[in-house]
């Protein structure tokens, strides 16, 4: 029964932590590692442990696919150069840091730098929950980072664990060897799913059968790069930006609607969870100390997390004058950004789930069958600086961004309007010749023409700023609406009646919310 009952609780932390992060302004996934640590007193639930296998395997590729298939491609490319630093660069840096200061806390170097690779990559799970409402280039920089770098942090990962068990002996041709199987055995993976896909997508013509497509991705696109050895992180993010750039011309249109309503409501409830599974294994961690240990813990864990934010502080105010100094390009000074403004980009660095599951993962003995040197330690150094770096960078955020003064990112507005003006008057230029081709009689011909020419007055006066044309476009949708809640009210009558049958009344409920949905957004946008 555990598994149900924790199936609830975590349901139920998810919708109370959502809830109340919105009336209090406060970051969810704060409150949810909260949420965890109080529920580590429940003595049910002490057993619980977040299985690294699930995270890798389970909760990680549909994660990480998500985010990749929302990320702006174009942004990306336009940023590569930084992403590419701070995904590779940075998070070997941050690792030799924090292995640095293990070891002078008496850690040996192996278990040292264990404990680096596992802290040193952003988790993309928590800066795509929190760093939300930023600028389209701020955020499109950290969430493509917190992609990547998994993939850079699981090889020095990998290294360090083989070399501490005696598996494999350190060399620099074995650190270039892996750098380079994983993201290119990654990228070739992901590539191949991403082919196959789109074969498979193109002979099929069913939403449910397209929807399982899409849920199996993400996994195939892991397990192929996993069999060659390849980065599985690599192979999803590749998988997930290919598909994001052919997708609007392969999907339908209610395969993806289906589809996107899937991806939301599942990697929400996975988010949630993982920041709850998050809080109990950090309480377990702590539970096992007696009293003088957990004080000790306590400093060893802040002075690990100063190490984590301050490899970051430290890159953010280096890096950019280097790059400055050597690039002097007009485009690349068009770009720059102030010192002030990068304290956004610093502070969002948080550490997650990904951290948490490598240092679950440590095995237990060495190639001798002697204990794995320092495996607690490690666990509960990295459980305390997630949980700390969590919920105070949450805390934090929102008073930084305010601090920076970001510039108001007006771009995707104008972008917005652009593509709905832009495609209205091309399908008004191409109505006659549709309507020929299609062989529609005159009457459906200037039925169509009458509501194209009213569609474009609407957007014309919207970018006029014609309140009043505004105005009557938003009462006319609210009437609508009314209207279809109306219809509704009847069709729910007519079954209570038993007039009709609930399969008719589901028929035609689904086209109402139909047009709901789509007047509803356009209310809002105007």
């Amino acid at each position: 029964m555990l598994g149900l009952e924790l199936v609830v609780v975590l349901g139920v932390c998810v919708l109370v932590s959502s809830v109340a992060a919105g009336r209090l302004r406060v970051a969810a996934p704060a409150l949810l590692v909260v949420c965890g640590a109080v529920l580590g007193f429940v003595p049910a639930l002490e057993s619980v442990t977040l299985p690294p296998e699930a995270m890798l395997l389970i909760f990680l590729p549909a994660l990480l696919y998500w985010e990749s298939l929302t990320t702006s491609l174009r942004e990306v490319r336009s940023n590569l150069r930084v992403i590419v630093l701070t995904s590779t660069v940075l998070v070997i840096a941050t690792a030799a840091a924090i292995a640095w200061v293990g070891h002078a806390l008496g850690l040996p170097w192996g278990p040292a730098w264990v404990l680096g690779a596992a802290l040193a990559p952003t988790d993309a799970t928590a800066v795509a929950a929190i760093a939300r409402g930023l600028p389209r280039r701020t955020t499109t920089i950290i969430k493509a980072e917190s992609l990547i770098n998994d993939g850079t942090a699981l090889v020095i990962y990998g290294i360090a664990v083989a070399v501490t068990v005696g598996e494999a002996q350190y060399s620099a041709g074995l650190v270039g060897w892996r750098f380079l199987l994983s993201y290119a055995g990654g990228a070739a993976a992901g590539l191949l799913c991403a082919w196959l896909v789109v074969l498979v997508r193109r002979r099929l013509d069913n939403p449910v059968q397209e929807s399982v497509v899409s849920v199996l991705t993400p996994f195939a696109a892991f397990l192929a790069a996993e069999v060659v050895h390849g980065s599985g992180v690599i192979a999803v993010v590749v998988a997930g930006l290919t598909l994001s750039q052919i997708g609007p011309r392969l999907v339908r249109a209610d395969a993806r609607q289906q589809s996107e309503a899937f991806w939301r409501l599942s990697t929400f409830l996975l988010n949630g969870s993982l920041f709850v599974l998050i809080g109990l294994q950090a309480h377990g961690a702590v539970r096992a100390l007696d009293g003088p240990e957990v004080l000790a813990a306590f400093g060893t864990i802040g002075l690990v997390a100063l190490t984590v934010v301050g490899s970051r502080v430290v890159w953010s105010y280096t890096t950019p004058y280097i790059i400055r100094a050597l690039d002097r390009r007009p485009q690349q000074r068009a770009r720059r950004v102030g010192a002030r403004q990068r304290m956004v980009t610093t502070a969002a660095g948080f550490r997650g789930a990904v951290s948490l599951a490598a240092a679950l993962a440590v095995p237990e003995t060495t190639a001798s069958g002697a204990p794995f040197p320092f495996r607690g330690e490690i666990i509960l150094i990295t459980s305390g600086v997630v949980v700390l770096t969590l919920v105070v960078q949450s805390l934090l955020l929102p008073v930084i961004v305010r601090a920076s003064h970001l510039p108001e990112d007006t771009a995707l507005d104008e972008e917005l309007r652009l593509a709905q003006s832009t495609a209205s008057e091309e399908a008004y230029e191409a109505l006659p010749r549709l309507a020929d081709e299609v062989g529609v009689s005159d009457v459906v011909y200037k039925r169509v023409l009458a509501e194209y020419d009213h569609h474009l007055e609407v957007i014309r006066s919207a970018a006029n700023g014609d309140e009043e044309a505004t105005q009557a476009e938003a009462e006319y949708a609210a009437l609508r609406l009314e209207l279809i809640a109306h219809k509704r009210a009847t069709v729910v009558r007519l079954r209570d009646e038993r007039a009709i049958d609930d399969i008719v009344l589901r028929t035609v409920q689904a086209r109402l919310d139909v047009e709901e949905v789509r007047l509803s957004r356009r209310e809002v946008e105007d």
